[in-house]
């Protein structure tokens, strides 16, 4: 494994980072456990969480019986990992997340000073754990002010309960704005953004990425693999592994073209497309490490070669030909 400072920091992450929102809904708390202690056997040290997770999933700020019922039961399944002890929580740099509603009173959600430190506390009781290591914003929110959040944020800090903060979502400016706003407080402000990123969604070429670089703010691209489409999709739909519906269907469907094209290259370099997709992402300037979501101990070990997988200036620029990206703004769009 390969590690790397978070953004500006002097934290020392791998360059995989293990997400866990599979566990609970997907992946029972036993295969979690095991995911978890091989995470670390293959040395990945960054394991990724929310508050929300193990929740069905609706968009932030919603929530329903069923999700009240469920949410926080994957923070729930990672304390029962660290209870067990040998170690696990002292090398592992622990990421969680609050922001969506966590019931259906008033003030259970978004980012007021009463829920940052409320979320916090609950997180804290969940992991079985006295401190978060890096904790997120899952979403800006555009009714609290900056100087309300980050007092917040420094209290957690002086009171030793998290160490880092960091974003989700944010748009460039969001991060811009943030980052000024805790400077001009003399607090060290956001060190990393969760941005959805992969070889078909790259809109963060635009500000975001330009931004984060700017500012020391390392990239986690979650969903590299765009829903496993990047993953060899249509050999696994033509060997009857998977059958498309939906959303997933209709992107395969306006994308066909290229992802045939894309697993061909794949398939010319012997390398599985989903180790490509990864390891074009560990090239891309100002990421730290994409979120890597296993069901299981094999799909992690796959993983693993992404990290050594060089691509060269050819094969990036093949790849670019199929996924065309985008130039910094406003060049993109204007001279």
């Amino acid at each position: 494994m390969e590690y790397t400072h978070l953004g500006r920091s002097g934290l020392s992450v791998s360059r995989l980072c293990l997400g866990t929102m599979n566990f609970g809904p997907l992946t029972t708390p036993a295969d979690s456990h095991v995911i978890m202690d091989h995470a670390h056997e293959i040395g990945i040290n960054f394991f990724d969480t929310a508050n929300r997770y193990g929740a069905a999933m609706t968009p932030p700020g919603q929530v329903g019986q069923h999700d009240e019922a469920h949410a926080g039961w994957t923070e729930e399944i990672i304390g029962d990992w660290f209870a067990s002890g040998g170690g696990r929580r002292e090398r592992t740099v622990l990421a969680t997340k609050l922001y969506g509603a966590m019931g259906g009173w008033p003030n259970e959600g978004k980012l007021s000073a009463l829920n940052i430190r409320r979320a916090c506390d609950e997180s804290l009781r969940r992991l079985r754990t006295d401190y978060i290591d890096l904790y997120q914003m899952h979403h800006v929110d555009r009714d609290t002010p900056w100087d309300e959040i980050w007092q917040a944020m420094e209290v957690l800090v002086a009171q030793g309960k998290i160490l880092y903060a960091g974003s989700s979502n944010f748009a460039g400016w969001h991060i811009v704005q943030a980052n000024d706003a805790a400077a001009a407080r003399g607090f060290f402000g956001l060190v990393s953004e969760q941005s959805i990123y992969n070889l078909l969604v790259r809109e963060i070429e635009l500000e975001v990425l330009p931004a984060a670089i700017e500012y020391g703010v390392g990239i986690i691209p979650w969903s590299p693999l765009y829903g496993g489409l990047l993953g060899g999709v249509l050999k696994k739909e033509r060997d009857g592994r998977r059958r498309l519906a939906g959303r997933a269907k209709e992107t395969v469907e306006q994308n066909r073209d290229q992802i045939a094209a894309y697993e061909d290259l794949c398939d010319e370099l012997g390398e599985e497309p989903a180790n490509v997709a990864l390891a074009w992402l560990l090239h891309q300037e100002g990421v730290t490490g994409p979120i890597i979501g296993p069901r299981t101990r094999e799909q992690l070990d796959d993983a693993q070669r992404a990290v050594t997988l060089g691509l060269d200036d050819d094969v990036l620029k093949r790849l670019d030909d199929l996924f065309p990206g985008y130039r910094t703004a406003p060049e993109h769009y204007a001279w």
